[in-house]
């Protein structure tokens, strides 16, 4: 079974930056899709931001493009999502999703294949 750890997060003002970071393990394919889902109480999942370890392709969300970056270092197998320019609406738990796709973040549901991570809580003051 697939490992999927989150680190990161916190509490920071309106303005500021957090980073997160997802270390993948034990994941049965080689090359995957990882990134991150957020959730507030009430709503669902929305894809955020992911990125495809065998080209470095990436996909954004629009509510966060430009202020969002999303890398994957192979040699830890870890992804990072640094978030600048923070916003309130941005607050939520941003959970790491391995899956084998990309389509997870294009409106798709997550493949059977898929890990989530543990999630990690992000608050944003104004």
């Amino acid at each position: 079974r697939a490992r999927v750890e989150e680190s990161g997060g916190g509490t920071v003002q309106a303005g500021g930056s957090l980073s997160l970071s997802c270390v993948v393990s034990e994941f049965h394919a080689s090359i995957y899709a990882v990134g991150w889902f957020r959730q507030t109480t009430g709503k669902e999942r929305e894809g955020v931001a992911a990125i495809w370890t065998g080209n470095g392709d990436t996909v954004y969300a629009d509510s966060v493009k430009g202020r969002f970056t999303i890398s994957y270092d192979n040699s830890k197998k870890m992804a990072i999502l640094h978030m600048n320019m923070l916003k309130p609406y941005d607050s939520a738990v941003y959970y790491c999703l391995v899956d084998i796709t990309l389509s997870a973040w294009y409106g798709a549901a997550p493949s059977p294949a898929k890990s989530w991570g543990q999630g990690t809580q992000v608050a944003v003051s104004p």
